[in-house]
């Protein structure tokens, strides 16, 4: 295993075991290895989330989309952290965009898809 996956890893077990102080720690050596690599970017905005550090974890998140602004899992991280801020307008918006993303992910595969709800919707399609 190399290094990047070896921090990446233990932080995830960090994470796993309700230490989000300790994942960061992880996280961040796992980008000193390899810097943008997103997949330890989720990790850490969601540790950062987890830590109560909303702004660290928005920040990461917008680092995210910057790489790569079709990451619906990064926008809908997005509107995680937004929510709890109480910052409702931009978590709809970053919810909209996820599932704008995700559909046209969907649509890829099954060109009959039907387009995503309005936020909020709790509509089930089967």
């Amino acid at each position: 295993m190399d290094e990047r996956t070896e921090h990446y890893m233990k932080g995830l077990a960090l994470f796993g075991e309700g230490k989000p102080i300790e994942a960061i720690e992880a996280y961040k050596k796992a980008l000193e290895v390899s810097p943008g690599w997103t997949e330890a970017m989720h990790g850490l905005a969601m540790a950062y989330m987890n830590a109560g550090r909303l702004d660290d974890a928005i920040r990461v998140g917008n680092e995210i989309v910057a790489i790569d602004g079709n990451d619906a899992f990064a926008h809908t991280s997005l509107s995680m952290f937004y929510q709890r801020k109480g910052m409702i307008d931009e978590a709809e918006k970053e919810a909209a965009k996820a599932r704008m993303i995700s559909w046209k992910e969907e649509l890829k595969k099954n060109p009959d898809a039907p387009p995503p709800g309005p936020a909020g919707s709790m509509d089930v399609i089967q």
